[in-house]
């Protein structure tokens, strides 16, 4: 794959006329207003039908082939491309909601718990909200958990606390990891996972946290105390220890199932930093064409020129980094461990630095609003934060290059 195909190119080119159409007019409420994304996402679901593939997609039986995971993975990855040129946040609260709550169900949950819970969150009747990390954990998501789950009469009680939660304060359904507090066979205390709906007896939804950047996605934290769920709210059955090396664990398909899966994570945030990419540096181009200093057009002069070429490097390379995940998938194989880090670690670089730069050639109209690449430098910054730090991306890396100590 050296390119988008002509049909792929007609889907992004309908997803960006819906963009301009639904999104644009109410970027700045989305963005400053304190806006809900969620009617707009609807619209959007709707549009162009991706609520009905997922009911299609329900219940089936049969795997997916090599070819139709491409096809998903495309249909997936293509509209984030268009959505990101101008409003990233949507993506990260849809993406949330839809892919990682809404799957995370449907893959682990019992038939019974993937349509009541799971299937209304891929269709996006619901909001959904995936609850990991916690206050003092950070990037050690489970070895810093103090959250817990206690056995009671007909269920169990949770206690803990959440934050940086994206649709946390509006989630209607929430996914909510935590710990058993009792010891299983190994002695280890397993990890288990709960749904929860809004609105349940000693829930506590914060309201939308003020942030740097994504604005048009709301974070919030969940506080939990004394909350008694019943046994059929605990996500796929009894629980089992936290696997380790290369065990099985329920719902994930293995060590090949979770590879897939963090790979398609980590394909996602570089999919969010080539849209970025692209509209910084369209609008930089755009401007160092028409801007005139010193009796000629900015684009002339040689250090404008570099910043635009570096723009145009990291727009290849991010979008070959996608071309090669998504030949992979056509191929039925799957990105190793260090490759899919290292996506992340290029892709979230690259756009925060096209961003700074496209800040840079516009100057002071840069830093104002009207141009929009402030925003997408602000929007930008988290991609080398979420779904791993950088810092944890070049561990990552290192460790699977480097294999086990001998």
């Amino acid at each position: 794959m050296i390119d988008w195909s002509p049909e792929q190119q007609m889907m992004a080119q309908a997803v960006r006329e819906f963009v301009d159409a639904e999104v644009v007019p109410i970027r700045e409420e989305l963005e400053h207003g304190g806006l809900a994304p969620y009617d707009v996402l609807r619209k959007y679901v709707r549009t162009f039908g991706i609520d009905e593939m997922a009911r299609e997609r329900f219940g089936r039986d049969t795997p997916l082939s090599a070819e139709e995971r491409y096809d998903r993975a495309v249909m997936t990855l293509l509209p984030m491309v268009a959505l990101c040129r101008q409003c990233p946040g949507l993506v990260t609260a849809m993406g949330v909601s839809m892919n990682l709550a809404g799957n995370a169900i449907v893959r682990q949950g019992t038939p019974e718990q993937a349509e009541r819970w799971g299937l209304p969150l891929q269709t996006m009747e619901k909001v959904g909200a995936w609850a990991i990390t916690e206050p003092d954990s950070g990037s050690d998501a489970f070895g810093g958990m103090r959250s817990t789950a206690r056995r009671t009469d007909g269920g169990f009680v949770l206690n803990g606390s959440k934050t940086f939660i994206t649709n946390g304060p509006y989630a209607d359904t929430i996914v909510f990891i935590c710990r058993l507090a009792e010891e299983g066979a190994d002695g280890r205390r397993p990890i288990v996972t709960f749904v929860l709906d809004s609105g349940t007896e000693g829930l506590v939804q914060s309201k939308p946290f003020k942030k740097m950047g994504l604005s048009s996605s709301p974070t919030g934290e969940l506080a939990l105390s004394d909350v008694f769920v019943p046994a059929d709210r605990l996500l796929g059955g009894e629980p089992a220890p936290r696997p380790t090396g290369g065990a099985k664990a329920k719902g994930s398909g293995g060590s090949g199932g979770a590879r897939a899966a963090f790979a398609s994570e980590r394909a996602s945030v570089a999919a969010m930093a080539l849209g970025i990419i692209e509209q910084c540096q369209a609008t930089a181009v755009d401007y160092a064409r028409h801007r005139v200093q010193f009796g000629q057009r900015i684009g002339d002069f040689q250090l404008i020129q570099a910043k635009l070429a570096t723009m145009e490097v990291a727009r290849i390379n991010v979008q070959n980094l996608l071309f090669r995940y998504l030949g992979l998938i056509r191929e039925g194989q799957s990105l190793t461990f260090a490759e899919a880090s290292a996506m992340k670690l290029y892709s979230a670089r690259a756009a925060t630095e096209v961003a700074l730069e496209a800040v840079q050639v516009l100057g002071g109209n840069g830093y104002m609003s009207e141009f929009h690449v402030e925003q997408l430098a602000r929007d930008a910054k988290v991609l080398q934060i979420y779904a791993g730090t950088d810092e944890i991306q070049i561990t990552a890396i290192a460790k699977d290059l480097l294999g086990p100590a001998s």
